[in-house]
């Protein structure tokens, strides 16, 4: 997954996902009975499950204008996303599979919201749970399940910490290697 700002600018996310599963209209479950944007938590990072190969987008500008009025920190679309433009002009984060275009009908409906879902690729197996983090930048996004999070963002932190003093010294002619001995744990 990639961000509209990607290779450019300091695009950064990081918090509990909130989760949305889409279904194909012909799946039996029904659709769900509210708008999966309007019920967003502040601080959440949206993340948006769909069935793969949907050639069309699932996600637009408009979610994106709600999700950032409600205090959301950003959205990862497992599937495809669309108004590049105002997507970028917003300033809100967002990493998505590819652009797409609106549909010329409905493909899909949301079924659940804050439930666990699949990542649909067939690289990874890899579940996303409501609360479980998701930490995104220019490189990707990552899933910290939430059971590790306590502990791994304070040493992220640290680390984070750590490699910024290692840039200030190789800059002024430490070697990478004296650096990590000085800086990393």
């Amino acid at each position: 997954m990639w961000s509209p700002q990607r290779q450019d600018g300091p695009t950064k996310i990081i918090g509990p996902a909130y989760t949305v599963l889409y279904a194909p209209l012909a799946d039996p479950r029904p659709k769900h009975p509210t708008h999966y944007i309007d019920s967003v938590p502040a601080g959440a990072v949206v993340f948006v499950s769909c069935p793969p190969k949907i050639p069309n987008a699932v996600y637009g500008g408009l979610m994106s204008t709600r999700a950032k009025a409600t205090g959301a920190v950003g959205s990862v679309i497992d599937g495809r996303f669309r108004d590049l433009q105002e997507q970028r002009d917003l300033g809100y984060p967002i990493f998505a599979r590819d652009v797409g275009t609106a549909p010329p009908a409905p493909l899909l409906k949301v079924v659940a919201v804050n439930v666990p879902v699949k990542l649909q690729t067939d690289e990874q197996d890899m579940t996303i749970n409501p609360g479980d983090y998701l930490v995104g930048d220019l490189n990707g996004v990552v899933v910290l399940p939430r059971d590790l999070a306590e502990k791994a963002l304070p040493l992220m932190a640290k680390q984070v910490e750590a490699d910024s003093k290692m840039a200030v010294e190789i800059e002024k002619g430490m070697t990478f290697t004296e650096a990590s001995k000085r800086f990393r744990l």
